[in-house]
């Protein structure tokens, strides 16, 4: 057994302390590392020790895998966990890892060159026996190829950065027309995203789920999967709203699904904690999308469902360990649902809302977890991703946990910034979502209800109050103007007053 005392997490934010909290149970101590803009997170003030890493544009920072291991090295690590993003996906950093000497939590560099590739990945599945959505057969080199396949597949087709994840490098084609500058746009986007620009088409699945299964493997030859995450609640390709279990489930497709993705894990060697991403169309057939060989953002509903700490099970699979459970030991319990928190303007086309927090008042309460990383008077970088918090909440039905969650946006106040809670309330309330009834086009489906009046209630409260304070300022300013009025000495003190609503 390999013994691990200090985690290095080269990582940020939210990530970056849920992976602590584990290792501070575990007895094991902990490193954060943080850019030019990251000195006052709160990942730094959590961690047992902090070191600069570099200025604060990730490639000068959180990419740049010298300064990570350097900072590894002065510390003492024996670990590093890398999260998600950055360089979690980055074989070349989990090689650089091993030849340090130091254990990369996650999967070995070859099944993450493997499966990081979209292509490659598309061949060990079909190799396996897994069903793939049909797509080219490899790199789309020439234009004219692409066309011959979207023609043959018919459309429409979706092209896809092969390198690629999160939405980058992906466009939807509705016709000949729209193909050649769709291609060019995702070729350029690819390019800047991942350093690659090489594409690949699908065939386009009309209405899909995105539904995911969680993977745990050892390095004793033990595989098992923790259920599924329905994630089909997006906006351009980025996941809003997840929940396990997923409302189109049933207990026959859940234990076909989850064979096969046990299955697909074992086909590439795979050990640590991954994730098998499938489309299911509405016939209830299901197509292998692709494989995450790392956590992901939306682990903690599983952990919430069938009380397995996924960050810890990864480091005692690094360690050597065997899995402690089998497959027949876990349950789902109940129903959970995160919501992503960004810190962007939904109602000007979601756009970043970079700036100090003024105010913050989180929900609690029985059933409710945050994984947050920010406080009053933090200032929220330019420089990365604009999630600033996850929302959990558990209930013992679908029903209990929407009208929890409900509740616990209604209490979730953030100020000084733009949110998205205001919007995730909306979602909860639209039929199609209360009902189950949705797919991954649900935003673009329902856009009235989501840009209703009627479902943005405390929206509308919040302007009445300010509208009303603005109407006594004015109303105060005319009277202190006019000629009637005369003070008496001491009976009006000039004070300012802030309203936070």
């Amino acid at each position: 057994m390999k013994q691990i005392r200090k985690v290095l997490v080269a990582n940020r934010g939210e990530i970056a302390i849920r992976v602590m909290r584990t290792c501070r149970e575990m007895g094991i101590a902990t490193v954060a590392v943080y850019s030019e803009a990251d000195r006052t997170s709160l990942h730094v003030r959590y961690a047992d020790e902090a070191w600069y890493i570099g200025k604060s544009p990730s490639p000068e920072s959180y990419l740049h895998i010298d300064h990570i291991l350097d900072a590894a090295r002065k510390s003492g690590a024996d670990a590093i966990h890398p999260g998600y993003g950055f360089l979690s996906e980055n074989a070349v950093f989990a090689e650089r890892c091993a030849a340090e000497g130091i254990t990369f939590i996650g999967p070995s560099p070859e099944v993450i060159r493997q499966m990081g590739d979209k292509i490659s990945a598309r061949e060990a599945m079909k190799r396996a026996g897994i069903p793939v959505v049909p797509g080219t057969e490899g790199v789309v080199v020439e234009e004219q190829e692409a066309l011959d396949f979207a023609r043959e597949a018919g459309f429409p087709v979706m092209v896809k950065a092969a390198a690629g994840g999160g939405g980058k490098g992906m466009r939807l084609i509705h016709n000949e027309e729209e193909l050649y500058p769709a291609l060019r746009a995702a070729r350029s986007e690819a390019l800047a995203a991942f350093g690659d620009d090489a594409l690949y088409l699908e065939k386009f699945i009309t209405t899909p789920h995105h539904i995911e299964f969680q993977i745990l493997a050892d390095e004793h030859g033990h595989t098992l999967h923790l259920f599924e995450r329905e994630c089909s609640i997006q906006r351009r390709h980025q996941k809003m709203i997840e929940e396990t279990p997923s409302p189109l489930m049933t207990p026959e497709l859940r234990a076909r699904m989850g064979e096969t993705a046990v299955r697909a894990a074992q086909a590439v060697g795979y050990t640590g904690a991954g994730t098998i991403e499938f489309l299911v169309d509405d016939t209830l057939q299901y197509y292998f999308l692709e494989m995450n060989t790392r956590l992901q953002v939306e682990h903690p509903i599983t952990e919430r469902v069938t009380g397995v700490d996924l960050v810890k099970q990864q480091i005692l699979v690094a360690m050597g360990l065997p899995l402690s459970f089998t497959q027949e030991e876990l349950f789902q319990r109940g129903h959970a649902m995160e919501c992503r928190i960004y810190a962007e303007d939904p109602d000007n086309n979601f756009l970043p809302s970079a700036g100090k927090i003024s105010r913050i008042t989180e929900p609690t309460g029985l059933g409710i977890r945050t994984d947050g990383y920010v406080y009053e008077g933090y200032e929220i970088p330019i420089f990365y991703d604009p999630m600033i918090s996850k929302l959990i909440v558990w209930g013992s039905s679908r029903e209990e946990t929407i009208s929890r969650m409900k509740r616990a946006l209604y209490e979730y106040k953030i100020t000084g910034v733009k949110t998205s809670v205001r919007f995730l309330e909306r979602i909860m309330n639209c039929p199609d979502f209360t009902a189950g009834n949705y797919d991954t086009s649900f935003i673009e489906k329902n856009k009235a209800c989501l840009e209703s009046s009627e479902t943005c209630r405390n929206a509308c409260e919040d302007m009445v109050i300010i509208a009303a304070y603005i109407d006594y300022r004015e109303k105060l300013g005319r009277l202190l103007e006019s000629k009637e009025f005369q003070p008496v000495q001491n009976r009006w003190k000039k004070t300012t007053h802030i309203h936070h609503f």
